[in-house]
């Protein structure tokens, strides 16, 4: 997580606690919280409460799991820029992006805020999601059990506050490559898809880790990242699961130490063999694979 504003990533709070039955007076760390505007050319497109951090990773990967690029390249710039009530990213585009952007802003109904602002029918707020079916990931139950477990290492705000959650990206060969933290689970998925994104992975390589429960946005964002896999701490709803089967994703949930549950596409998880043990000793720093006490995540 790389801090993106002179803006603090935590702040330390009074509060009463009780404890053994008594109330004394206590200090707290909390995650802040701030407003961040994404702009392309001019016209602000949506606004997010959201961690102040990793605001470039956030507007790509917001740009790409919202279908406004493809590729990080259709992106010319990003400036960070700061006003009284939070920051505005204000994203220029290819003017093949930008152009497709203003035409697709002209069928809008209204604003937009949010995933679901700005259309018109119900038969919109459920987009179509891309299929990943062709995807040829397969992974072992070692390797998801290590892929949760390596993702409780690298949260450092989560470990701070116990409020914020994270998203992770990982490959059999190199372990967990990118971490993302922030308030808003949709946020963090965001954040790590540019991430990911930047540092030129393609989401096919990789599965999705999360500590949240599984909506269907966060399928439908884990699908246009190209990932076949999404592997979380808590559990999915009815949607994400019938969205997941439609995509060819396999949705991995429930994640306790080496004990999990499969809701789609199983047989992308093969049996482990004498050459599958999962160590990544060379790709992870050590400090990231030591063994931790399992801690609860927000949902």
């Amino acid at each position: 997580m790389t801090r993106s504003t002179a803006i603090p990533l935590a702040r330390t709070v009074p509060q009463l606690s009780r404890r053994n039955g008594r109330i004394r007076p206590a200090n707290r760390i909390v995650p802040e919280e701030i407003p961040v505007a994404f702009s392309y050319g001019g016209s602000t497109h949506a606004v997010m409460m959201a961690t102040p951090a990793d605001f470039e990773d956030f507007a790509t990967g917001f740009s790409l799991t919202e279908g406004i690029i493809t590729e990080p390249a259709d992106i010319e710039s990003i400036e960070a820029v700061e006003t009284p009530e939070g920051y505005d990213l204000q994203i220029a585009l290819r003017d093949a992006q930008h152009e497709a952007l203003v035409t697709r802003r002209r069928h809008m109904a209204g604003p937009v805020g949010c995933g679901l602002c700005g259309i018109e029918s119900l038969e919109q707020a459920v987009r179509q999601t891309p299929s990943v079916a062709a995807a040829r990931l397969s992974l072992t139950p070692g390797e998801i059990a290590q892929a949760v477990a390596l993702l409780d290492t690298r949260q450092p705000l989560h470990a701070e506050t116990r409020a914020v959650h994270g998203a992770g990206f990982y490959t059999p060969e190199e372990g967990l490559i990118a971490v993302r933290e922030d308030v808003g689970r949709h946020n963090a998925l965001d954040k790590l898809a540019g991430a990911a994104a930047r540092q030129g992975y393609t989401g096919a390589s990789g599965a999705v880790v999360v500590t949240s429960r599984v909506s269907v946005e966060m399928v439908q964002k884990t699908a246009i990242l190209g990932s076949p896999f999404i592997i979380a701490i808590s559990a999915p709803t009815a949607l994400a699961i019938r969205t997941a089967e439609t995509a060819g994703m396999t949705l991995v949930a429930l994640v306790r130490g080496d004990e999990f549950e499969v809701f789609t596409h199983a047989d992308r998880i093969v049996a482990e063999t004498p050459h599958s043990a999962v160590t990544h000793s060379e790709a992870t720093p050590p400090e990231t694979i030591r063994p931790t006490k399992r801690t609860s995540h927000v949902a």
